[in-house]
């Protein structure tokens, strides 16, 4: 007997990419229902290369007797509708904002702090961190268990997918404007995209942070030490799908890089390709569509003690989003639900 699963926000960019891993991962489901707001309707999304879902109204759904919710529908929908879902019995797994610092919700990335699945009892939700979070602390997890991380210092590179599907549109409308020499409209971003990059990422903070930047610091802390001092520098490039990130990293133990290398590739949801010449390392535009963390440019920093540096790549949609939260799905379902399995 298979669980019966919701995906909430299914005709997103992140929506489609939760029902496509579902299939692709052969999850334990015997139904699966797409769920979106009133105006997306009736209208169909794929499940896997067979199946057609018709989506369905989330504010009038019914969530009795489904075990599992795959939430990405905006903040403020996951507000309302999330702690609903979990009333009447699901267990949510939320990839917005709205749950992450909550001290009740565990926030879970399955190949760093898989234990904290069980905190889901709580609450009935279990918080999917931020993309930019996620691909780091994967990459980070081995070499703290290695050396012991102190400081991070990050700068990341992040497409523009991540603003969703009229970000995206915006990209390709602006580079088409410019090829014709039309005017350039902006709508999602503060300042043109096409051929630009933009250091802002969510709303500015009194401290003169981001709240993506701000993000990037509660969260790895809550994830993976309190303990960590991190930096970060939020940008928007114009690429379509995959974030990049730059990571300086201060150790309180020495590291090399060929420990580091050599600890990376034994990490789970890490491959390392790094060599030292042309091509040896991925870009965003290869991460599309893959599911690891890849790390490259791994080297020594000799600027400080006990100093690495490393680029850090993944597809936002996939590990930074919808993967890492079938991901934790198939760790609550093998762990925590596995009487309803059997």
């Amino acid at each position: 007997m298979g669980y019966k699963v919701a995906v909430v926000g299914a005709t997103g960019n992140v929506g489609r990419e939760m029902l496509q891993i579902l299939a692709e991962r052969n999850f334990p489901a015997d139904e699966v229902v797409a769920l979106a707001s009133s105006r997306s309707a009736g209208v169909e999304v794929s499940f896997g290369e067979d199946e057609v879902l018709k989506v369905r109204d989330l504010a009038t759904y019914d969530f009795k007797g489904v075990d599992i919710v795959l939430s990405s529908p905006g903040a403020k929908v996951s507000a309302e509708h999330s702690p609903r879902a979990a009333k009447a019995g699901a267990v949510v797994i939320d990839n917005t904002s709205q749950f992450r610092m909550d001290p009740d919700v565990p926030l879970v990335v399955p190949e760093v702090n898989p234990e904290a699945i069980a905190g889901f009892t709580k609450k009935g939700i279990i918080a999917n961190p931020n993309c930019s979070t996620i691909q780091m602390v994967v990459a980070l997890k081995p070499l703290h268990d290695l050396a012991t991380i102190r400081r991070v210092v990050v700068a990341t590179y992040q497409s523009v997918s991540g603003a969703g599907k009229d970000a995206m549109d915006e990209l390709f409308d602006q580079t088409r404007a410019i090829y014709v020499n039309d005017p350039v409209v902006k709508e999602n971003f503060t300042k043109q995209i096409a051929f630009n990059v933009i250091p802002h990422i969510d709303v500015f903070m009194d401290d003169g942070s981001t709240k993506e930047e701000w993000k990037m610091v509660a969260e790895t802390k809550k994830i993976l030490d309190p303990k960590i001092r991190v930096s970060a520098s939020c940008v928007r490039v114009p690429v379509f799908i995959g974030h990049a990130e730059a990571v300086n990293l201060e150790f309180a133990k020495p590291i090399s890089a060929e420990q580091a290398r050599a600890a990376l590739k034994e990490a789970p949801g890490v491959t390392v390709i790094d060599y030292r010449q042309d091509e040896g390392y991925v870009t965003p535009q290869e991460s599309a569509g893959e599911d690891p963390v890849y790390v490259s440019r791994i080297r020594e920093d000799a600027t400080v003690e006990n100093g690495l540096n490393m680029w850090v790549v993944a597809d936002n949609l996939r590990k930074g989003a919808a993967l890492n939260t079938v991901q934790i799905a198939e760790l609550l379902a093998e762990r925590h639900l596995k009487q309803k399995a059997a």
